[in-house]
């Protein structure tokens, strides 16, 4: 029951932690993210 537990919680918080990552890293807007000549929006 105690591996399950600690499982559950680092699920948790390896969801909190990648969430919070792709919120302030990876994900853009599609302005930003296309800002060639060459693409019309």
């Amino acid at each position: 029951m105690k591996a399950f537990l600690v499982a559950i919680l680092t699920a948790i918080v390896i969801a909190i932690g990648s969430a919070y990552v792709l919120d302030t890293r990876f994900q853009q807007t599609v302005d930003a993210a296309f800002t060639t000549s060459a693409v019309r929006l």
